[in-house]
């Protein structure tokens, strides 16, 4: 996928954004909504780098997971594509271990797609000042596209990290990063999101 190029002044202030990482968890990120174009390793490896930057910046970062209490408060639309209701298994809501292991980073349970929609994750970036995320994740046609929708109209600033996050198929990714994405934010690799920090 050709790449958006970050300009040589362009920075990201660690004060001011906010690292987002959708739904990296054992049942989600083993599964096959993460296979392309990158593998469930390569993104988790990428969201792992920035996590470490923006932490040894000082900066804010926020790990978001799926979760359901009772299953009642799991959405169930009337659709054209029928999905088999399935027995999760016993830790499929838990971070992978490789993002498990920050300490200072806020975990957030939704219980929809998106990130924002009755969770706390706009209250929590307002109250640091934040107007700018770096989101990451999977899947990035759902989980991923559907907070930064909702972060468009939130009013954030947004930057895109291409190469930590995946979909189902290369084509479901490649649309939203090259269609949806540069209409709301900035496209760019997660080393060149390690640049601009600052």
């Amino acid at each position: 996928m050709e790449q958006h190029q970050p300009s040589d002044t362009q920075t990201l202030k660690a004060e001011k954004t906010a690292l987002v990482v959708i739904d990296l968890q054992q049942g989600i990120a083993s599964g096959a909504l993460a296979s392309a174009p990158y593998s469930s390793a390569e993104v988790i490896r990428n969201a792992g780098k920035l996590a470490d930057a923006f932490t040894e910046k000082g900066a804010f970062v926020v790990f978001v997971k799926v979760s359901w209490f009772d299953g009642k408060d799991a959405l169930k639309p009337d659709t054209d594509m029928q999905t088999s209701p399935r027995q999760l298994p016993e830790n499929w809501d838990r971070l992978v271990p490789e993002l498990a292991e920050f300490k200072n980073a806020h975990v957030i349970a939704k219980r929809q797609w998106g990130a924002f929609f009755g969770t706390d994750l706009d209250l929590q970036l307002r109250r640091r000042g934040i107007d700018t995320i770096v989101l990451c994740g999977i899947s990035t046609s759902i989980g991923v596209d559907t907070t930064a929708r909702e972060a468009f109209q939130h009013g954030y600033n947004q930057v895109f990290a291409e190469d930590a996050m995946a979909a189902s198929t290369k084509e479901e990714h490649e649309y939203v990063c090259k269609t949806i994405f540069p209409r709301i934010g900035k496209v760019r690799l997660s080393e060149d999101i390690v640049r601009m920090l600052k």
